[in-house]
């Protein structure tokens, strides 16, 4: 997707209940949107072809001969605009076609306020307010078309449902004395299959992981109890103070008496 979208308004058109086009195809000097607010029409250029209807924005570049028949009557926004920053010609490319806005209240919204400002010449100040809710489409289509990739990606990137187990099992034990090698073998995974399949889920070897969570509950009790460094320790999955004490200042840089005299209240 482009990084700019500002646009110049060249020509606004609206058009209610079209039973036919006049012309079965044309080709635009400019880049050309089709927004249909009713009714449905089939389209074809260049590499696209489909079916425009409510919530669908048929883009066309420049130069293109665009074919066109009505499927029913139709109510459209015809609009024309040059872009005020040239793209890079791969973005521009993936800008052709058909795009669907989703969020079909704002669409209704942003239409009322073209066909309002459309209606005469556009001269200033209209011409100002069209060119704002032109870009207002284009920001409209980047916001979903992030957030859609975005849920894609995490989608892609959830943890599978042994990394899942390892994960949970890992909290529920985080307070014993645990072993990686019998979590491995519950899992049916070697050691080494554990720790690279768990950082690839979670960014963190299973070790490093239970260490968090150790250190993040040894925090909560220095601050909400009086228990002994000892008895702390024995909670958090530790043999002992000593050995909580040197994980804690070596991780957290600062020694678990030092830290419950700070966030003590």
């Amino acid at each position: 997707m482009r990084t700019h979208w500002s646009v110049q308004p060249a020509t606004y058109l609206y058009w209610d209940q079209k039973k036919h086009f006049l012309l079965e195809h044309d080709t635009y000097p400019v880049w050309t949107i089709f927004a249909v607010e009713q009714g449905q029409f089939a389209y074809r250029f260049g590499e696209h072809e489909g079916e425009g209807g409510f919530g669908d924005l048929i883009v066309c570049p420049p130069k293109t001969a665009f074919y066109r028949r009505t499927l029913t009557a139709l109510t459209f926004h015809f609009i024309q605009f040059i872009w005020e920053e040239e793209g890079k010609s791969e973005e521009d490319a993936l800008l052709a076609g058909k795009w669907t806005v989703r969020d079909a209240e704002r669409l209704r919204s942003t239409y009322r306020y073209l066909r309002s400002i459309g209606r005469g010449v556009l001269g200033e100040p209209a011409l100002g307010r069209m060119k704002h809710m032109v870009e207002d489409l284009w920001r409209l289509l980047e916001i979903e078309h992030s957030s859609a990739a975005h849920n894609q990606q995490s989608a892609e990137a959830r943890p599978g449902p042994l990394m899942q187990q390892a994960r949970q099992w890992l909290e529920e034990h985080a307070g014993t004395s645990m072993s990686m090698s019998h979590l491995a073998r519950l899992l049916e995974l070697t050691p080494v299959q554990l720790t690279r399949q768990f950082r690839s889920a979670y960014g963190t070897t299973p070790s490093e992981f239970v260490t968090g969570l150790r250190l993040k509950r040894a925090c909560r009790l220095l601050e909400d109890s009086t228990q002994s460094i000892d008895l702390i320790a024995q909670q958090c999955g530790y043999e002992n103070g000593f050995y909580l004490s040197r994980v804690f200042t070596a991780k957290l840089g600062i020694t678990p008496s030092q830290y419950r005299r700070q966030h003590r209240l």
